[in-house]
């Protein structure tokens, strides 16, 4: 081989390596978004490449399809994609989108909840935190043979919830999240409170009943074992609860100022009124004071409260109709003032 050939070999496999490197830098590097847009790319689990592909090029999001299917290739994200909802943006290159989606979301998230009173309020909170559909969760509140498996049916599942901050993984599914609510719920009745429901005489489940009524009647903590005790003092004696929150829930209006005869005569196992014992499921997500009040409710013997007059959000209590009356009057008395006041 002569000198010449061997330095026209040398060119060849140079420029050979110039131009590999150009167009790798090309694929790679160049931005394959089309202009304007941006879009969320959700990623269901068991996805395989060739399906993932096919979907963004569905979604004509990308100026070159084909690039994108090298770098993955070259980068060997063929072999690993993860479910995942992702954002992808305007002017990002191939290698960015491959990088991002080859991280995957398995990262904790933050999630906080409270103020709670329906399967449709919990699933609205969910909604866009976690990967999973929060119409999935919703539907498993409401599958009573998959409630069974844990102790709860569609009406009492709302008591398995404890408000709190918990740390939990972005890519968990709703069956996942739920069996994590399950573990958590076990956590915080192991031991001491488990212990003390026995002592009073409820369940777990009971508890939190009572608990969401006592927070309905005022979630001012100074006043909640006050009221818990009065609802144990009627339980205890077998009288029915005649608690107005259990009518509002009935009716579905939890607005309600007055609770008039005609709504005292809705037909619903939550209408403490005209059925005896505690409504089938709780009528709100009760915070972890409220149960905790229950548990350690106040002993006394009043059977009877009404708001205060003064619309502090307080109650006057009594022990026996008469002291009852006498304080509902003065309250009544006050909001029809209020009422004309309003009306001048």
């Amino acid at each position: 081989m002569t000198r010449k050939l061997l330095i026209i070999i040398a060119i060849i496999i140079t420029v050979t390596g110039i131009c590999f490197a150009a167009t790798l830098s090309y694929i790679l590097f160049v931005p394959n978004v089309k202009e304007n847009v941006t879009d969320i790319l959700v990623i269901n689990k068991n996805t395989d490449f060739k399906q993932l592909t096919d979907f963004i090029q569905s979604k004509g999001i990308l100026k070159n399809n084909r690039t994108f299917i090298w770098v993955a290739k070259i980068m060997k994200y063929d072999k690993q994609v993860r479910c995942g909802k992702y954002q992808i943006n305007s002017g990002e290159s191939n290698r960015e989108i491959i990088r991002r989606l080859r991280r995957g979301q398995h990262k904790p998230v933050k999630f906080t909840f409270n103020n709670v009173r329906t399967k449709e309020q919990f699933a609205e909170k969910l909604d866009g935190i976690f990967f999973f559909d929060s119409n999935d969760f919703y539907k498993l509140l409401n599958d009573s043979v998959f409630l069974s498996k844990y102790g709860f049916n569609t009406d009492n599942c709302l008591a398995m919830f404890i408000p709190n901050t918990y740390e939990i993984y972005y890519d968990i599914t709703a069956e996942e999240f739920f069996e994590k609510m399950v573990k958590l719920y076990g956590n915080f009745w192991q031991g001491k409170r488990s212990e003390e429901a026995e002592e009073i005489g409820l369940t777990k489940i009971e508890v939190s009943i009572l608990a969401s009524i006592v927070e309905e009647e005022n979630y001012r903590n100074a006043e909640k074992a006050i009221i818990a005790g009065l609802y144990m003092n009627r339980l205890h004696k077998g009288i029915n609860l005649c608690a107005d929150p259990t009518v509002k829930y009935a009716v579905g209006d939890f607005t309600l100022k007055r609770v008039l005869n005609s709504h005292l005569e809705t037909d619903s196992p939550y209408n403490t009124y005209k059925y005896a014992g505690l409504p089938p499921g709780p009528i709100r997500i009760p915070e972890i004071s409220s149960i905790d009040s229950v548990l350690h409710y106040t002993h006394h013997n009043y059977l009877y409260m009404c708001a205060k007059e003064d619309f502090s959000g307080y109650h006057n209590f009594a022990v026996t109709a008469a002291q009852h009356s006498a304080n509902a009057a003065k309250y009544h008395r006050a909001l029809n003032r209020l009422q004309r006041s309003q009306k001048k």
